[in-house]
């Protein structure tokens, strides 16, 4: 097993043998030489409870425990120590090796608290990386999509979606460019996090591809597709749709013949009163404008006299 270290807190204190009941008597009744100290219950759940908020667990329990950390899943120790998976990484994280102690829980340097806080820092940045690789193996996908089933990231605000659960991914590989978004299977889209805490983590601690990868490892997870849109009505009849196409398919004719113009081909548009688009002869025109004469004076628009 690995050594219990102290990183929050004092160390835990020794269970003492014998308490005294307030009267100066042993609490270890007549049988004193019984090991086994025999408290009142409500006294041992007092102590109990004092002492396990001083005594601490190994860093991945507490960095997972911690408050805004819920999106992680804790890295198998197996897959920490084995430096394959590490590669890379020495350059990315200050104080490499002893964030990576710090992880592994055999810290043991004497340093002062600004020194340590740096190395902390330094391990939660590394771990960050680390999970980013280990939650597209085999293993890392099995605990993230746990995760996903109990809607641990969230359910998706679209109503139409039905509360569908989220999943977490980045829009970038690279550290500190982008925060984590979290992305619905049923809508195809991405949503920032609700808690603050949740929407400063970064996005390359889970990648691009993860997502991806669940569900291309469990197709089955796949939703159907929402085809369910709001349809916007008054007293029950349909706002402009027709108009609303009508306005769609003239911005993008207006485009095409944009575009066409530009390439100098002949648009081949008709006008409604079957007379052909006179806008080149109007460009023609806008050529001729001077805005401003040799000699600082206001040009004068050709024709317009």
């Amino acid at each position: 097993q690995r050594p219990r270290r102290s990183i929050r807190g004092p160390k835990p204190r020794p269970r003492p043998s014998t308490l005294p009941d307030g009267h100066g008597r042993s609490l270890l009744g007549p049988l004193a030489s019984d090991p086994t100290p025999r408290y009142p219950p409500e006294m041992m759940d007092d102590y109990v409870s004092e002492s396990d908020s001083d005594y601490t667990s190994y860093w991945r329990d507490w960095f997972i425990s911690s408050r805004g950390n819920e999106y992680f899943c804790e890295i198998d120790e197996d897959y920490l120590t084995d430096r394959f998976n590490l590669t890379g990484l020495n350059t990315e994280v200050q104080y490499y090796q002893y964030a990576l102690d710090l992880v592994t829980d055999v810290f043991d340097l004497d340093c002062d608290d600004e020194m340590r806080e740096t190395i902390e820092k330094s391990a939660r940045h590394l771990y960050g990386l680390v999970h980013a690789r280990y939650i597209v193996t085999t293993r890392g996908l099995t605990k993230m999509l746990d995760k996903y089933k109990k809607a641990e990231f969230g359910k998706c605000p679209r109503v139409n979606c039905n509360s569908h659960p989220l999943l977490p991914m980045g829009l970038s590989d690279m550290p500190n460019l982008k925060p984590v978004k979290l992305y619905c299977a049923r809508c195809e889209d991405i949503y920032n996090p609700k808690s603050s805490r949740h929407a400063s983590i970064d996005g390359a601690y889970f990648g691009t591809s993860f997502h991806n990868i669940l569900f291309q490892v469990y197709p089955a997870l796949i939703p159907l597709k929402s085809v369910d849109r709001y349809v916007p009505r008054v007293y029950g009849f349909k706002v402009h749709a027709s108009a609303a196409l009508v306005r769609w398919q003239n911005a993008k004719r207006d485009e095409m013949r944009r575009r066409l113009r530009k390439l100098e081909i002949d648009t081949g548009f008709r006008e409604e009163d079957g007379v052909e688009d006179d806008d080149d002869d109007d460009d023609d025109d806008d050529d001729d404008v001077e805005f401003e004469g040799v000699d600082g004076q206001a040009g004068v628009v050709e024709g317009a006299l």
